[in-house]
């Protein structure tokens, strides 16, 4: 018997040298699959979307949510606890929040994560799946609520530290960003763990 649930999860922001990670999660139920299917047709990975396109199947998946067709949760972990735990820590962590927050027994579940990313093993039935967020619309789903999300922090934290950039690039290490770091030096929302050499080297 297939299990009552399906969740979508995927990660975004492992790479970038500022600001936190986020993981998204889209949750449907196995009756609803069609329905769900004809919402996000087209639907993409979203680092394949312009930030317009993002926003634009963001307001569908939580118009989505609103008329009870799918639950989108996004937990976002602080490059604090990055820097304290390491980015395994803060993956790990942040894929069982965002589990817990959508209230299922795991045994209901099926969940369908992107790339190398992991549930806890208290989900029997969970499956890995390489370029997911290419081929699976759940976990497109999931990449493009955590990367708005994430993407709209980064915004409002350029506006306490104007001189990043971080409108911009998001906290990724563009030439842009290092440019400003060796003029302005490791703000509180750098990951110092990802910044060693230029903290070695003073900045």
């Amino acid at each position: 018997m297939a299990p009552q649930f399906i969740i979508g999860i995927d990660e975004v922001g492992r790479g970038p040298i500022a600001g936190p990670l986020c993981v998204g999660a889209c949750m449907i139920q196995q009756k609803d699959r069609r329905v769900f299917s004809n919402v996000v047709r087209g639907i993409r990975d979203s680092k394949q979307l312009s930030p317009q396109k993002r926003e634009q199947w963001n307001r569908v998946l939580f118009g989505a949510q609103e008329q009870g067709i799918c639950s989108v949760r996004t937990v976002m972990v602080s490059e604090k606890v990055i820097d304290t735990k390491g980015l395994t820590f803060a993956l790990r962590f942040a894929i069982k929040r965002v589990l817990h927050l959508l209230k299922v027994d795991p045994r209901a579940c099926e969940v369908l994560l992107d790339g190398g990313i992991k549930a806890p093993l208290v989900f029997p039935f969970q499956k890995t799946i390489i370029k997911g967020d290419e081929k699976i619309p759940l976990i497109g789903a999931a990449s493009i609520v955590a990367k708005v999300r994430r993407d709209r922090y980064m915004v409002q934290v350029s506006k306490r530290y104007p001189q990043y950039g971080f409108e911009r690039h998001k906290g990724y290490g563009t030439r842009e960003h290092y440019m400003a770091l060796r003029k302005q030096g490791i703000s509180k929302v750098h990951r110092r763990s990802f910044l060693k050499k230029l903290i070695t080297n003073n900045v």
